[in-house]
């Protein structure tokens, strides 16, 4: 009976070893299968996603370059606009204000780009102001997200770059390169109130004063240098000193059309000790004696203009343009009392040389009862302004390649009732949008 429970109890422990040896063989199979299961799933499923996370990382890479390369189109249009501001300064038209906007944004690497060019802006604040805009645009390639879709990745920049007048000037020469361009000599006198010289020229000595000249002037501006052989009166809350390596001031009537010549030519009648004489085209010049009255209109002269000595010469409204080389010979016995337009396309403009012309001199001279009112122009000529007057309220400007002063004479800049208009000088430039 012993043997037989015994037995029985040896089978009972031998039936539960097996037992715990089949359940942990079970289990590791179990195990290992699942785990080979899922490692296949992490397969299948990491390949579904590794387009979405290359993307993903791609995405923030062309987001990284997209931000790039709007900065560097964005300093291209600053650099554009200001290079076109420049330009502008000059006197140039739209076309080479845009040649030169678009030569410094390829130059710049604009590439394939494209760039539009509108003086003054075509919206923003300063679209009644001096300023020029320029617009880039192009088209981005995709890299990472071309997985996502082809369409190209477009970028726009603006600029704006605005022209401020520090100053104004009542006489200035254009030349850019003369050795004194803007001289006062001898015994002159001359006081300019409300206004500065000056000149364009890079020449050490663009503006020269010497003799005993005294000047009186709000300021001396240049491109070039100043020689002062004399002390020099400037308004200290305008400068304290001359201002040298100046912008170039830009040519205030470059836009006035020349007028064109009419049919048929008039003639001024020599033996007349008084005449009254019409607007129109004098081909053979105009010698002038006794007394001229000259009614309102343009003058078209095609010859020499000689105001002789005593002649009495008046008239208002006026514009006489010298065509071609010809020039302007006014004797300093003559008295001559001239206003230009008010309005109108010569308003303020009563001298108006030939830009087409050559090098040649014209010659202002006259008593201190001669009133010249208004500008005097002569953008290839030099102006030899040697007599004791100037306009009305002192209303007169010079505007000349070159201009040798030698006069005692009181210059006004505030003559807009007259028609004249403000002669920038010492401009500076700034991209302000």
């Amino acid at each position: 009976m012993i043997d037989v429970m015994a037995g029985i109890s040896w089978a009972r422990s031998a039936m539960a070893s097996s037992g715990r040896f089949l359940k942990h063989l079970f289990f590791r199979r179990f195990i290992r299968r699942f785990c080979e299961g899922k490692g296949g799933n992490v397969a299948t499923i990491f390949a579904f996603t590794l387009p979405i996370v290359v993307g993903g990382a791609g995405l923030g890479v062309e987001t990284s370059y997209w931000y790039y390369s709007s900065l560097k189109l964005q300093a291209i249009a600053d650099a554009a606009a200001y290079a076109g501001a420049l330009e502008k300064i000059q006197g140039s038209d739209t076309a080479t204000i845009t040649a030169a906007a678009t030569s410094s944004a390829t130059s710049n690497g604009l590439g394939g780009g494209t760039i539009v060019v509108n003086t003054p802006p075509s919206s923003g604040p300063n679209t009644a102001n001096k300023a020029v805009e320029v617009i880039l645009s192009q088209n981005l390639d995709r890299i990472f997200t071309s997985i996502f879709t082809q369409t190209k990745v477009p970028e726009q920049a603006r600029a704006v770059a605005l022209i401020t007048d520090a100053s104004k000037a009542c006489v200035l020469a254009l030349n850019p390169s003369a050795s004194q361009a803007a001289l006062f000599s001898g015994s002159t006198s001359v006081k300019f109130t409300g206004c500065s010289v000056m000149s364009d020229s890079i020449a050490s000595d663009s503006i020269k004063v010497q003799g005993s000249a005294g000047l009186q002037t709000d300021c001396l501006i240049t491109a070039g240098g100043v020689v002062l052989n004399n002390v020099v009166t400037m308004d200290p809350t305008v400068c304290k000193s001359p201002i040298t390596q100046a912008l170039p001031a830009s040519d205030p009537f470059s836009s006035v059309p020349a007028p064109a010549a009419t049919n048929p030519c008039k003639n001024v009648n020599g033996n007349k000790t008084a005449q009254t004489l019409q607007p129109g085209t004098y081909c053979s010049g105009m010698s002038l004696n006794g007394v001229v009255t000259l009614s309102p209109g343009v003058y078209v002269v095609q010859g020499n203009m000689k105001i002789n000595a005593n002649a009495v010469v008046v008239g208002s409204g006026v514009t006489i343009f010298m065509s071609g080389s010809n020039t302007v010979s006014m004797n300093g016995n003559a008295t001559v009392t001239l206003s230009a337009p008010t309005s109108g396309t010569y308003s303020g403009l009563l001298f108006y040389g030939d830009r087409t012309g050559t090098a040649a001199q014209s010659t202002f001279n006259g008593t201190a009862d001669s009133l010249l009112t208004g500008a005097i122009y002569f953008p290839k000529q030099q102006v030899n302004y040697l007599g004791n007057f100037s306009g009305v309220n002192g209303c007169t400007q010079v505007v000349a390649d070159t201009i040798q002063w030698s006069g005692n004479s009181t210059i006004n800049q505030d003559c807009s009732s007259l028609g004249m208009k403000d002669i920038p000088a010492a401009q500076s430039v700034a991209v302000v949008e």
